[in-house]
This record gives structure tokens, sequence and C-alpha cells, in this order.
């Protein structure tokens, strides 16, 4: 908890993935279950902000040869 009484909310893991293809856009979101929180207050983010904020929640996938 900070000075102001606020504090950083900090993921614990990945629970899920979506796709949403609009006409001409695909949109990739990640389910996020957060520290503090129950498995039904996880929240839908965006999977590029959540890999560039967080990459550790992610499994680095292998290259292939």
């Amino acid at each position: 908890v900070k000075e102001n009484l606020s504090y950083e909310e900090v993921p614990v893991e990945i629970l899920d993935r979506q796709v949403k293809k609009l006409r001409i856009k695909e949109f990739a979101s990640v389910k996020v279950l957060w520290r503090n929180h129950l498995v039904e207050g996880a929240t839908w983010e965006a999977e590029a902000d959540m890999m560039s904020r967080f990459p550790h929640l992610f499994p680095s996938t292998p290259t292939l040869a």
C-alpha cells in the first residue's frame, strides 16, 4: 500500500484466451486472475498489453527447426 492508499494489482495466472473477429481485424484477449481476487473476479484484458507488461505469464513457444 502506497502513501496515497493505493496499491498495484499483480496478475497471477492466465486462465483463458479468446480471439474476437470483426470484419477486418482480430482482437486477442486473455482472462487474467489477479492476486487477492477470486476466480470470479478475473478480467478480460488485451493479450498484447499483458504480454508486454507481464511476459512471465506467457510460456515461451519453442521454435520449429
